[in-house]
């Protein structure tokens, strides 16, 4: 594969009402677990169980951001950011995920949000960065219609709060890891593997999506917009034999169809019903519910997937084979041509109006030089790449309207712990310093010539 082309290219294509921002989640860099109130999540506990996290690593400190909020806001400015986008942690608001609700945890968001507004910095808020309430899960979590009722009850008291100045929500962020990952691989919280307990997971995860988009929009005191983001990969056949072609339709209906579907209206796909044999825990009137108008849609997208048959593997029953391509740091494929099919996909197929990246990264090691600068080319040649397929998808009609880098921070990465670094900033954990790499630079530098006169 040839080298990525690091030429400034040209952004005009995106228009001048263009958004650039970077994300991140409350877990990964908030850290103050039990300060103010909060109370444990899930993966306060999962971090706890012997081998789950590399290293022994948990949250516990993260990159301190729930005291560095501040520095975090200047370092946005700096980068010359249009949009932020945070998850908002469900523990510190709400401890037991319903009932009383902690006025600290407010507090918090309140001050960054109003910080944000004040550098010229869009907020964008998520709902669910997959931190449920411990004392949810001890109730049965999200394979219990209760934890989608319980879900409302908390958007409603945060867009009550919040909704006179933040205009942006996304319901949930990658609810497949919740389910998929989280309850049947068991790689990720609450680490169950359970196919049965995965798809009901799935379900209320999707139904707490359409009942938390009517509660943000009953509460809020301004006009919002409501969004959700799905991680889709395009899936691609590893040979043209009717085994790996059939793999490949049940992969590509478990990792994008079954979470695109019922949100834009068009029902569970029923090839994927037949595939996991469970019964949907649908009453009537459900799938109207999820399938909520939507403002916008956010793709997260960091691979492909190449696709081949596992018999006898258990459903959904095929295996990823790893693509020609260069590797990443998490051993992901870099194929920027994945996002701008999907982009171009869920324009003509699924008739999508507003589109935004609102994940897009990659993890590498980077070079800390003598006199301070930290240095990834690796990773700067990896957004370039991407950006310009997001050009392509414009110009070829995807209504993109804004894109987000993952990450903002170097912070803690779930399973993989503090090792896999993804941010334009690198965080020197035992000193918690900040330091904009190369590719942060780059990517300011982006954002400057976009918003430069013709």
């Amino acid at each position: 594969m040839p080298a990525p082309d690091t030429s400034v290219f040209d952004t005009s294509v995106f228009g001048q009402d263009f958004r650039w921002g970077a994300a991140t989640s409350a877990y990964q860099i908030e850290g103050a677990v039990a300060e103010d109130g909060r109370s444990p999540s899930i993966w306060d506990t999962f971090c706890q169980v012997p081998g789950a996290i590399d290293n022994g690593d948990t949250g516990t400190d993260a990159c301190d951001s729930y005291h560095r909020w501040a520095e975090d806001v200047d370092l946005m400015r700096t980068l010359g950011l249009d949009d932020y986008r945070f998850s908002i942690a469900w523990p510190r608001v709400m401890p037991e995920g319903t009932g009383a609700v902690n006025r600290a945890g407010l507090d918090y968001y309140d001050r960054l949000v109003d910080a944000l507004l004040e550098a010229g910095i869009r907020p964008n808020a998520t709902l669910y960065h997959w931190d449920l309430p411990q004392a949810l899960q001890d109730r049965g979590g999200w394979p219990e219609r209760a934890t989608a009722q319980a879900f409302a009850e908390y958007a409603s008291v945060v867009a009550a709060r919040l909704g006179d100045r933040v205009a942006d929500w996304a319901t949930l962020n990658e609810p497949l890891c919740s389910s998929w990952i989280g309850h049947l691989e068991g790689k990720m919280a609450p680490g169950l593997t359970d196919l049965t307990a995965a798809v009901r997971a799935s379900f209320h995860l999707h139904l707490g999506h359409g009942l938390a988009a009517q509660a943000v929009r009953a509460a809020s005191p301004g006009e919002v917009r409501i969004g959700i983001t799905n991680n889709l990969s395009t899936c691609e056949p590893a040979s043209d034999s009717e085994a790996d072609l059939a793999a490949t339709r049940r992969a590509d209906g478990h990792i994008n169809r079954w979470w695109l579907d019922p949100i834009l209206g068009r029902g569970y796909p029923q090839d994927m019903l037949d595939v996991y044999g469970v019964e949907l825990p649908a009453q009537d009137g459900d799938l109207a519910t999820i399938a909520q108008p939507l403002d916008w849609l956010g793709v997260n997208y960091y691979f492909r997937q190449i696709i081949a048959d596992a018999p006898g593997a258990a459903a959904p029953s095929f295996r990823q084979v790893p693509g020609p391509g260069p590797r990443t740091a998490m051993d992901w494929e870099v194929h920027a041509a994945g996002l701008e099919e999907l982009l171009l996909r869920v324009t003509k197929e699924y008739g999508v109006r507003n589109l935004m990246v609102t994940e897009n990264g990659s993890a590498y090691r980077d070079t800390l030089t003598a006199d301070g600068e930290v240095l990834d080319p690796e990773r700067a040649a990896y957004l370039e790449e991407h950006l310009a397929a997001c050009a392509r998808a414009v110009a070829a009609g995807a209504p993109l309207t804004a894109y987000y880098a993952w990450s903002l921070l170097d912070n803690f990465e779930w399973a993989y712990g503090y090792d896999k670094r993804f941010g334009l900033v690198h965080v020197d954990y035992p000193t918690q310093r900040r330091t904009i790499k190369s590719s942060g630079h780059r990517y300011a530098e982006i954002i400057r010539a976009h918003r430069a006169p013709a």
